[in-house]
């Protein structure tokens, strides 16, 4: 049962929804809220044993669980292909999996770079493209995309996790624009801090305080985060219920998006100060 009370049971009663990055975190959190409303799950991940634990989580559905890589083009291709084939399409694909990289720009090595953005922006886009065509033939879908609160302010070693979200966020608004008419919609997400194990999985060189220690950055990360998954969930979900087209989630986000609205330049500076200070807390 869920922890939210529902305001329509079995909304998505016969609906498939397609989720990436599925293993834990705000995607497994996800699985359950849609599987909870009456949806079929399609979830997808690369850890295998965080599918499996999502897996037994949704146990006693027709769902379907998959391994795989969301940088890998072709794996998307298969994907459509074998949700066409076994359930007739999707109704809804949240594309989701995610990476984090800290590092400063001057020592950014490109491999790792390119590690992230073929997680975290091509998986989005091949995600989009591999489920767009059966939904605008059908005239009926929803994408959704995960950006972050990183996609709305730039911040301190974070240049290349703020590259990609920033990217999923220009091509989830641009989309959504071309989309007008189809009967297909596209959400952009911007969350804020989740407590989910991003932080601590993240490839790590040096944090925002300038020191190198993963272990007290991912403390940190945890300190500050203060949204649940399943918070982050189920507003994702009365999203896609209610037609909504971009989500903060979050007070942090809220707060800061309004901060990054009065003071596009001047934000920075008061971040970094924050930031300093929440470092010698």
């Amino acid at each position: 049962m869920s922890m939210f009370k529902r305001k329509t049971k079995n909304a998505f009663l016969d609906k498939v929804v397609v989720i990436t990055g599925v293993g834990s975190g705000i995607g497994q959190a996800l699985a359950r809220v849609f599987a909870d409303e009456g949806a079929t799950i399609v979830g997808t991940d690369k850890n295998p044993k965080g599918l499996e634990v999502t897996r037994r989580l949704l146990a006693g559905g027709a769902h379907l669980f998959l391994e795989q890589d969301v940088a890998d083009r072709q794996s998307f291709i298969d994907l459509a292909a074998t949700v066409k084939k076994t359930f007739g399409g999707a109704d809804v694909i949240i594309n989701n999996a995610g990476v984090a990289l800290s590092q400063t720009v001057d020592k950014l090595k490109i491999e790792d770079f390119e590690w992230l953005m073929g997680i975290n922006f091509w998986g989005v886009v091949y995600g989009t493209q591999a489920f767009l065509p059966d939904m605008l033939s059908r005239r009926s879908g929803t994408i959704v995309n995960i950006s972050s609160l990183f996609g709305l302010i730039g911040v301190p070693t974070q240049s290349a996790y703020n590259a990609s979200k920033f990217a999923v966020r220009g091509f989830t608004e641009s989309l959504r624009a071309e989309l007008s008419g189809t009967g297909v919609r596209a959400i952009c997400v911007h969350p804020g801090g989740i407590k989910t194990s991003i932080a601590a999985n993240a490839r790590f060189y040096v944090g925002v305080d300038g020191e190198n220690d993963a272990q007290r950055a991912a403390q940190e990360f945890e300190r500050i985060a203060r949204t649940s998954p399943a918070e982050a969930a189920h507003t994702i979900l009365e999203a896609v219920r209610h037609g909504d087209q971009r989500v903060l989630i979050g007070k942090d986000a809220k707060v800061l998006d309004w901060i990054q609205r009065v003071a596009p330049v001047g934000y920075s500076g008061l971040l970094t100060k924050a930031l300093s200070l929440s470092g010698k807390s």
